[in-house]
Order: C-alpha cells, then sequence, then structure tokens
C-alpha cells in the first residue's frame, strides 16, 4: 500500500497563497482527516495530493516515489469527490467499471471487483440503473465504489456526505469508517468541515488554518489524535475551533507569577491560580482563560470545595436540545455557556454561579499559545 508525505508543500495562486509549509506523514492504513475553516486549504492540499492541483513548492512523495511530476492517473490514488462526478449516460455497473475499463484490465476481472464492491456497498440491485434513477445516498455509494474498485494505495475523499440529509450521513460515516477497516492497508486522506465527521472517522486530525498576512506560519494549526486535539489544544485558535458549544474564553491578567504557576485575575474580580509552563507568563501580563461548556458547573454562591472560586452571571438565553440544555449566560467576566442534563430547569433572567476545576482550565498567553501546564 502507499504512505503519503509532504515536504514543505504550498501552493500559490498568483501573488496571494493558498496553503504554506505543510510537512505531513499519513501511514500505510492509516485514516487522516483534513479539516479547518473556510479558505483554509483542505480542499487545495487534497487536489494537489490527488494531482489536480499542481505544488507550488515542496515534495509530494505516495509509497516512497516523488510524484510531483506525475498525472493522477499514476499516482495510485482513487477520489471520490463531493459532487458524486457520476457519468450520467453510463449504468452503476459501468460508472464503476469506467477506470477499468481504461485500464484495459481483463473482462473476467473487471466483472469479478464489480461484483465484490456492489455485494460489499449493497448495491447488487442497482447495477442495471442509471444515476438520475438512484438517491443521493445511493449515488454516493456508487461514487465510493468506482475508488473502492481500483484498489488504490490512497483514498481521497473531498466532503463526500455534504450532500446528504443528517440520517444518510450518519449512516454513510459508518459505512466509510467499516470500508476503511475492510480495505486492509490502504491509507485514507478525508476533507471535512463538519466536526463530528472529523472527530469520528480520524486516526489523525490535521486542523488546518486561513493564510495571514505578515509572517508566513504553515497552514498546518495541529496535528494528532482527536481527543488530544480537543482536550490538548495547542493555541487559542484550536480551542476555539473545535467543540460545540465553542469554548468559553476570558480575560485575564496575570497577578502574582513563580516559576510554574502564575494568579490570573478575571474582569470581576475572581483570581484563579493556575500552573502554567515555566516563564510563560510574567506580572503585568494579559492571556485569556478557555473553559468548555460541559465542564462550567452550576455551585452555591459561596462556591464549592476543590472547585475553581465561581463566576457570577445571569441567564440570557436557554437552548433545550432533548438530550441536553445549552445555557447561554453574561456576567462581569463576560459571555458564558454551560451544558446541562436535558431536564435542566433553569429559565432566562436567573442567577448563574458557575466554577471548574482547575484541571479543566486552558491558559492562553496574548499570542494564542497555550501556556498552561497539564500534569503528564
Amino acid at each position: 500500500m502507499a504512505a503519503v508525505q509532504l515536504h514543505g508543500v504550498g501552493k500559490d495562486y498568483g501573488g496571494t497563497v493558498g496553503v504554506h509549509d505543510v510537512s505531513l506523514s499519513i501511514a500505510d492504513g492509516e485514516f487522516c482527516v483534513f479539516i479547518g475553516p473556510s479558505g483554509c486549504g483542505k480542499s487545495t492540499l487534497l487536489r494537489m495530493i490527488a494531482g489536480l492541483e499542481d505544488i507550488t513548492r515542496g515534495e509530494l512523495h505516495i509509497g516512497g516515489r516523488r510524484v510531483n511530476a506525475l498525472a493522477p492517473s499514476e499516482r495510485d490514488v482513487a477520489m471520490v469527490f463531493q459532487s458524486y462526478a457520476l457519468y450520467p449516460h453510463l449504468d452503476v455497473s459501468s460508472n464503476l467499471g469506467f477506470a477499468l475499463k481504461l485500464a484495459r484490465t481483463p473482462a473476467a476481472e473487471a466483472q469479478a471487483r464489480i461484483g465484490e464492491v456492489a455485494r460489499l456497498l449493497q448495491i447488487e440491485h442497482l447495477l442495471g440503473r442509471k444515476p438520475r434513477e438512484l438517491s443521493g445516498g445511493q449515488r454516493q455509494r456508487v461514487a465510493i465504489g468506482r475508488a473502492l474498485v481500483r484498489r488504490p494505495g490512497v483514498f481521497l475523499f473531498d466532503e463526500p456526505l455534504s450532500n446528504l440529509d443528517t440520517a444518510l450521513r450518519e449512516q454513510t460515516r459508518r459505512e466509510i469508517a467499516k470500508l476503511h477497516r475492510s480495505q486492509a492497508g490502504a491509507s485514507a486522506v478525508y476533507v471535512t468541515h463538519d466536526q463530528v465527521e472529523a472527530m469520528t472517522l480520524a486516526d489523525r486530525m490535521v486542523l488546518l488554518r486561513p493564510p495571514e498576512a505578515g509572517p508566513r506560519r504553515s497552514s498546518v494549526a495541529q496535528v494528532g489524535k482527536p481527543m488530544d486535539l480537543y482536550h490538548r489544544p495547542c493555541s487559542r485558535f484550536v480551542a476555539g475551533f473545535l467543540g460545540s458549544p465553542r469554548m468559553n474564553f476570558l480575560s485575564a491578567r496575570v497577578g502574582a507569577a513563580s516559576e510554574n504557576t502564575a494568579d490570573l485575575a478575571l474582569a470581576d474580580g475572581t483570581v484563579w491560580r493556575l500552573p502554567v509552563v515555566a516563564g510563560a507568563l510574567a506580572w503585568g501580563d494579559t492571556a485569556t482563560l478557555g473553559v468548555r461548556a460541559e465542564h462550567l458547573l452550576p455551585v452555591a454562591p459561596g462556591g464549592q470545595p476543590g472547585l475553581l472560586a465561581p463566576l457570577q452571571g445571569r441567564v440570557e438565553t436557554v437552548e433545550r436540545l432533548g438530550d441536553q440544555t445549552l445555557v447561554f449566560g453574561r456576567g462581569p467576566a463576560g459571555d458564558l455557556v454551560l451544558r446541562l442534563a436535558d431536564e435542566a430547569r433553569v429559565a432566562v433572567g436567573d442567577p448563574l454561579h458557575l466554577a471548574a476545576g482547575a484541571d479543566h482550565v486552558h491558559v492562553f498567553a496574548a499570542d494564542g499559545t497555550a501556556v498552561r501546564r497539564f500534569a503528564p
């Protein structure tokens, strides 16, 4: 199968930087997901791997070969597009076998592969139909099957579920995960804007950020296992992008600071003492504290043993979602959102007293870098 290595890969459009300085290794059999906000270059990066976009600088290796100058057909990759890209005049069987026909695969072998993939995707009964006779989910299965039948070393998925409704998207997402496990050794690179898809499918997740003016930084904000990015974001950008609702961010100023701890004073005068990276903060520095909605807890006005001093506020909006209730409030320290159980008794205008455990508070320096020191 084929591992993928990118070494300082970048893409420019005239004087505009689309992707900058991406260095990444995707191992044999790994399911790697690219995610990020619109304009961060995730689809462009995928298309460079596929050979559909030229690489401005850097090197791309697939299966140990430098492929910068190779045509898409020579790269041992197969791509599933967002738009399905099926041939409307061909039936399902012919759509599945089109690449095999171009490769002059013997007819018997081609039919065997088409039958195997059709059984795997449960579309055997659709082989004689044209794309216009299929539902959106069925078309997506055919598009995936067209990639599977080629038996490539690398599968590339460009937001393949964005055109499906919620229920079908969840079902197809699980099917893609099972299909990847069945293709022993095949690597997969998957682009999505959907955090649920990224968190549930990825062995490793690559979070990309948009190009910035001024000194160029890598387009890669952080790489790692999904839950590592969620619980240990390396920057305020990563922390704010992952999670719904987004993380609570509270402005603070550093008071007393020792080698490994700092007293951080919030706008309402509340002081939280937290462990920080040695030398990362000094007296008078500005910082941002981050707490996820599930880690803010309602407490008595005087606080609760084992938790930090409580924040005060008042409920502004309540969103009841069935299995959970989101409470949006505001207080002297800033905007607050917390996630409560489905039957939480709370109403607009109610007072809030919220606290968090020190282990669940993130600290970001003025430049957005995470400086909170967590236990190993």
